[in-house]
């Protein structure tokens, strides 16, 4: 997308051609939980769920793109981009975007993911107009300014100083560096000092023309909302940026692939003079297509997803050796990851590494306890639940959905995917997950033969 002071000129209106709207999911009969979605003649999507009983709507942008898109050299333009939608347009300046939502006590925010970028804000149902003109505005109509590059490029480093200061976050880009090596998916998002310090104004409207393409977006909406009212609203501030500019195209499949990760048994290690010893050991995982998560995300719940997980009482509650254990699944489009995170006293690494892979091992080649398996699947189900009780939340569960997969799975359906679950699926997934060779990554103030022993701990 360009400046408006171009487009208007040069791009032809949509208004009049057709809308395609269809309801993905049917709510109760007072509409409540009705998913709809519509295609606007540039293959621009809309998605929204009624929620007529609650006074707050949430509205976002998702983008097809993220830090995986990048090339060595741009690495970091995404979330530096998305900083930048923020600095002003031909109809606001930055002041206008923040002050305008929040002088109706609205929150606003974006963040990036390494597949994904989202803008949102969340305000009441009455204001919801006004969110959809301020986000859409942002995204098809930023300026880009060299004054805007050179004074946001201090805000990015100061982010990436404020994450390098928290190794317990940190470390989970080091060990995606350790299982992805130096592939896209296996840089930070943030990108790195260097990159972005290199990073020009004309590199970073370059990326915004070629990503920021309507065939790519996806527009998301959950609350007490009309969607007809939303997509014409929609459509209004699009065609107003002259930014649907091909009349027939069609959205963007979602991303696909089968990528192999042969990264096993490597060890990444980051000397830090901290207090504690952060640690990541994991494998490569499935990818978010693969039919298989709904057992990983069981098992993972099981190892590591509460108070009663067998790595929380092994590690912490019997022999108190750290405060923060748990385990997590990341999936992308081709493959995915799995990581167990402990932090602990350096002295007590290898004591908790040991506990970890023979957990894992154990896991690996029994599968899980019959009251283990019905205790994951009743936690997972319920946190899936729970973490829906917001419009925000459902405006990223609709929104995702629909970039990510290309279809909506009611919160009924997910439930019972959860629930078929079986000990036969979860063993599988177990041996085949598990019982990989792992990869490590660690920050710490770690001495010369505690480097080398780990190196060795996952020969």
């Amino acid at each position: 997308m360009t400046s408006r002071s171009t487009r208007e000129t040069a791009r032809p209106s949509t208004k009049g051609r057709a809308v395609r709207t269809q309801t993905v999911l049917p709510g109760t009969v007072d509409g409540i939980g009705t998913v709809r979605r519509s295609v606007l003649p540039g293959g621009l999507r809309v998605v929204t769920e009624t929620l007529p009983t609650v006074r707050s709507a949430t509205f976002g942008i998702w983008v097809g793109v993220g830090s995986r898109d990048e090339t060595p050299v741009l690495n970091g333009a995404t979330h530096y981009l998305e900083h930048l939608l923020f600095k002003g347009t031909d109809r606001r300046s930055a002041l206008d975007i923040s002050s305008s939502i929040d002088a109706v006590g609205g929150e606003m925010n974006a963040f990036t993911a390494k597949e994904y970028t989202c803008y949102y804000a969340r305000v009441l149902d009455t204001d919801l107009p006004l969110a959809i003109d301020v986000v859409s505005d942002m995204l098809t109509g930023s300026l880009i300014r060299q004054e805007d590059i050179d004074a946001e490029r201090g805000v990015v480093l100061e982010e990436i100083a404020m994450t390098e200061d928290d190794p317990g976050d940190q470390v989970h880009d080091l060990f995606a560096t350790a299982l992805l090596g130096d592939s896209p998916l296996g840089r930070p998002v943030l990108g790195t000092v260097d990159t972005i310090n290199a990073l020009t104004r004309d590199q970073v409207s370059r990326f915004y023309r070629k990503h920021y393409d309507p065939t790519r977006l996806v527009v998301a909406a959950a609350g007490n909302l009309d969607h007809a009212a939303v997509v014409r609203q929609v459509r209004e501030a699009f065609d107003q940026a002259g930014a649907l500019r091909v009349p027939d195209a069609d959205p963007r499949a979602p991303r696909s692939g089968a990528r192999s990760i042969r990264a096993a048994g490597r060890v990444e290690l980051l000397e830090r003079r901290t207090e504690q010893a952060h640690v990541v050991l994991g494998m490569p995982g499935l990818s978010r297509h693969d039919d298989r998560r709904w057992a990983l995300g069981v098992l993972n719940t099981a190892l590591g997803g509460g108070m009663s997980s067998r790595l929380f009482q092994e590690v912490r509650e019997k022999r108190g050796l750290a405060y923060s254990v748990y385990s997590y699944t990341s999936s992308f489009a081709d493959c995915g990851l799995f990581g167990v995170y402990a932090g602990c006293q350096p002295r007590r690494v290898h004591e908790v590494l040991k506990i970890c892979r023979d957990e894992l091992q154990q896991v690996a080649e029994h599968g899980l306890a019959d009251e283990e398996l019905h205790r994951a699947i009743g936690q997972f189900s319920g946190s899936t639940v729970l973490s829906l009780e917001d419009t925000g939340a459902l405006m990223n569960r609709i929104g995702k959905s629909e970039l990510c997969w290309g279809e909506q799975l009611s919160v009924d359906a997910t439930l019972e995917r959860i629930a078929a679950v079986t000990p036969d699926e979860v063993r599988a997934v177990a041996r085949d997950v598990l019982g990989q060779r792992p990869s490590l990554a660690v920050i710490g103030p770690l001495k010369d033969k505690q480097a080398a022993r780990l190196q060795e701990s996952v020969a």
